[in-house]
């Protein structure tokens, strides 16, 4: 086959796909800012209403309240030797009235549990734990302060993953209310007194409450906390501050208005421990088992015809490091798209169904269309409105209107969703910190988006292949103390 020959072919391809796509994307891109820009609008509401409450919200009585419930602090600790000190006195120091600690050491290889043993003076107790939850490795043993008044427990166990560590915590808290944390988030000092007001407001019917997960690369860190918050030097951080605070802050915010939150970040959710042992814990075998376990929630509630709620808290509350460089991103994205797939394909019978109400009639079909498919349908048009336009097939006009209405508009959603965080909660004090938040909203669409693109593609195919997924390592750089070291 000749050049001529090969070339004629190409362009009949890409005609025949841009006759059959361009307008569909145009109107698809169309739709997922828009339904963004409407989230971010509502999220918006909810925060005007939020910021009015705050000065009746009653947290010092709370914090002298023997009434609230109690809350179990579960923190799966792998080879954390060089943070599991500071991080746990942190979680000790939260201004609540009554919260434990419960570590669990996934048999980790360093000297996690020895620093926590000498740090804490612990002593090993003769302590069954209940079987509330299944679990698919051993439990060692039960280690306590010798004090007795230090409320923290420390459970050794062989290796099996971080959701069946989190099995093992729920099986040993004591607690009713228990909160995943991962063991380097650092949590505000009145994050508990945050997330649990709902349990607080209407204790029947909330079963789980989900927190903002801020992005801590550049702040300043001491003893555990955040005294003083900074955007980071690296663009790759920067950007994912913006896509964190348009994702966590406005989205989850605006989902939860409507009443169909589906997804509390691993990073930092509470939850009732009844309702955990009622669906018998974390799936040990789904990637995206914070996702899987809200899923399954909704539909254990709505199939016992139980009146529930799950919210979202806006107020940051936990933070922790993104990844600096484009290996580990990679490996984070592909993580959560395949088990973004994973999740759907499992609960595919609750999309459009009337008995799932709002979950299964507005939410699911929402992330099947806007966020499974989203990446996909990207890289179709980055690749055919190019080549459409070297053969001659798409004219300026039509390139450019797909630029403006795809990124465009997305920088316009983005630049909204930062001046509601700005308006509501001014986090970043520096003009310098906001004006780099600014141009990073920009500039991530300028590769970035593209990129993660591909890499959600990747993601999703693995998932499709049914491919051995491999977790990937988290390089952390550490956080800079006050004296420009780290911590």
């Amino acid at each position: 086959m000749n050049l001529d020959a090969v070339l004629k072919s190409t362009r009949g391809v890409v005609t025949w796909l841009l006759h059959a796509f361009e307008v569909p994307v145009l109107v698809y891109f169309l739709v997922i800012n828009t339904s963004y820009l409407l989230l971010i609008l509502m999220a918006a509401g909810g925060f005007v209403a939020h910021l009015r409450r705050l000065e009746h919200a009653g947290r010092e009585e709370t914090v002298s309240s023997q009434l609230a419930p109690g809350v179990s602090l579960l923190v799966p600790a792998y080879n954390e030797a060089a943070g599991i000190v500071p991080s746990v006195q942190a979680m000790l120091a939260l201004r609540y009235p009554r919260h434990e600690i419960v570590v669990i050491d996934d048999g980790s290889t360093d000297d996690t549990f020895e620093r926590l043993r000498e740090a804490f003076d612990l002593v090993r107790v003769d302590r069954e734990l209940p079987r509330d939850v299944p679990l698919k490795a051993r439990v060692i043993d039960v280690w306590v302060p010798r004090d007795g008044r230090t409320r923290l427990v420390a459970v050794r166990k062989e290796n099996s993953g971080k959701t069946d560590a989190l099995n093992v915590g729920i099986n040993a808290a004591s607690e009713p209310l228990v909160a995943m944390v991962d063991a380097d988030s650092l949590l505000d000092p009145d994050a508990l007194l945050t997330v649990a007001k709902p349990f607080a407001d209407d204790p029947i019917r909330t079963v789980a409450t989900g927190g903002v997960v801020r992005a801590a690369n550049g702040c300043t860190v001491v003893a555990g906390r955040i005294v003083e918050i900074r955007t980071p030097r690296q663009w790759l951080p920067r950007v994912q501050i913006v896509e964190y605070l348009r994702a966590f802050l406005l989205g989850r915010t605006g989902w939860s208005r409507l009443g169909a939150l589906i997804l509390i970040s691993g990073a930092f959710g509470l939850f009732r421990r009844d309702v955990l042992v009622e669906v018998q814990g974390l799936d040990t075998d789904s990637i995206g088992e914070d996702f899987e376990l809200v899923m399954r929630i909704h539909r254990h509630m709505r199939r016992a015809k139980r009146d529930y709620r799950v919210e979202f808290v806006s107020e940051p509350v936990s933070w922790t490091e993104v990844p600096a460089n484009l290996t580990v991103l990679r490996s984070q994205r592909r993580r959560w798209h395949r088990g973004l797939w994973e999740v759907l394909w499992k609960y595919r019978g609750m999309v459009l169904n009337p008995r799932y109400g709002r979950i299964g009639m507005i939410a699911l079909p929402w992330y099947w269309v806007f966020e499974l498919l989203a990446p996909a349908l990207e890289l179709a048009g980055i690749i055919l409105v190019p080549l459409g336009l070297a053969l001659g097939l798409v004219n300026v006009r039509f390139a450019l209107l797909f630029v403006l209405v795809a990124y465009g508009y997305a920088i316009v959603v983005t630049l909204a969703a930062m001046a509601v965080e700005e308006l509501s909660f001014h986090k970043y004090p520096r003009w310098r910190d906001l004006g780099a938040t600014l141009l990073a909203s920009v500039a991530e669409n300028v590769g970035y988006r593209q990129l993660t693109a591909w890499w959600r593609v990747e993601g999703w195919w693995a998932g499709l292949r049914r491919g051995t997924h491999v977790w990937g390592t988290m390089t952390r750089q550490g956080f800079a103390g006050a004296d420009g070291g780290e911590q």
